[in-house]
């Protein structure tokens, strides 16, 4: 078993190690800044746990392939903040309003490119199963991400629909994540289907809770605007569930047709959404949901290992949800 100081001791130095060509300057500086500016690395410490559940020491066959997860994922930030318009990224002037959108749509792509690089990585035993895992994870966030923008021209989106949305988007790679440990480290199947499932549910409760934190949040936290959601009219957890709720949701619909050409607009339309919120007790619904998927993931979790191993899954659970519980 790896304990956590080594692996957070691992994510740190392999990330302020990280590099990409020199030039063109136009094309890696974007990469660069990306990586720079950071995050939680979820994707690679989760996926250095579940292989660390097997192993006791880390190498390149298994840095490489969880590089790869925060890589790819920093590709779909890249291309999500074009497609929501969005101006901040983690507190930081997002890709594309830094550069343009064309350097940012080209950078990302050669950050996709190099999450394949770092993925063949993988031990020559499971290299096909660890690149058709990675292909397939890809082109689901791809699928999820185009149901989120469908989703923004539909009324009403059931709950069932949307909860497979974000599973596809956000879900996915974390489940990805979890998995690839488990399956570079040498677990049976069996394992490596419960710590898939693990991860997915984990990802539902964090796309929840960030669903969540985009109205209930502090900015200077949460790294983004507060009330991009309502703004754009993306169905969050928030809307769906108030639309379930409401027992006349075309008040709902009336705030989402609400103007947003000036500031001011913007922030009358965020507090008429957010009373509305108050008003069904929706936030605490959010919590209770992250809650419940959480609960879920442990069980998985359960399934697969117990004491020490079982309580580094939980405590991996806890830091990633606990801002919201």
């Amino acid at each position: 078993m790896i304990p956590e100081n080594k692996i957070d001791q691992a994510i740190r130095e392999l990330f302020d190690g990280f590099s990409f060509p020199d030039r063109p300057e136009g094309l890696y500086d974007p990469l660069r800044y990306m990586i720079e500016i950071g995050g939680k690395r979820i994707r690679p410490k989760l996926c250095l746990t579940t292989y660390g559940l097997y192993k006791d020491d880390l190498g390149p066959e298994i840095l490489g392939p969880a590089s790869a997860l925060e890589v790819c994922h920093c590709f779909t930030l890249i291309h999500d903040d074009i497609m929501d318009g969005s101006p901040l990224r983690r507190g930081e002037p997002t890709v594309w309003k830094k550069w343009s959108p064309d350097t940012a749509i080209l950078s990302g792509d050669a950050m996709l490119i190099d999450s394949y690089k770092r993925v063949a990585m993988a031990p020559p035993g499971v290299l096909g199963d660890a690149l058709n895992l990675f292909s397939t994870t890809a082109a689901e966030v791809c699928e999820g991400q185009q149901f989120d923008m469908d989703f923004e021209n539909v009324v009403r989106v059931p709950m069932e629909d949307y909860m497979k949305m974000i599973g596809l988007k956000t879900g996915v790679l974390i489940a990805c994540s979890a998995k690839m440990g488990a399956l570079i480290g040498g677990a049976s199947g069996k394992d490596c289907a419960n710590l898939y499932k693990y991860g997915y549910n984990l990802g539902l409760a964090f796309q929840v809770a960030d669903d969540y934190l985009d109205a209930y949040g502090d900015e200077k936290v949460f790294g983004k605007p507060i009330g991009g959601d309502i703004v754009h009219n993306k169905k969050c957890w928030l809307t769906t569930r108030a639309l379930d709720k409401a027992p006349d949701p075309l008040k709902i619909e009336e705030v989402a047709n609400m103007l947003v050409d000036t500031q001011e607009d913007k922030e009358r339309k965020i507090a008429a959404m957010m009373a509305v919120y108050k008003e069904l007790e929706v936030g605490r619904d959010a919590q209770e949901e992250i809650c419940r998927l959480t609960d879920k993931a442990m069980e998985y979790a359960a399934k697969v290992c117990s004491g020490v191993r079982y309580e580094q899954l939980r405590r991996f659970a806890d830091k990633l949800i606990g801002r919201t519980r």
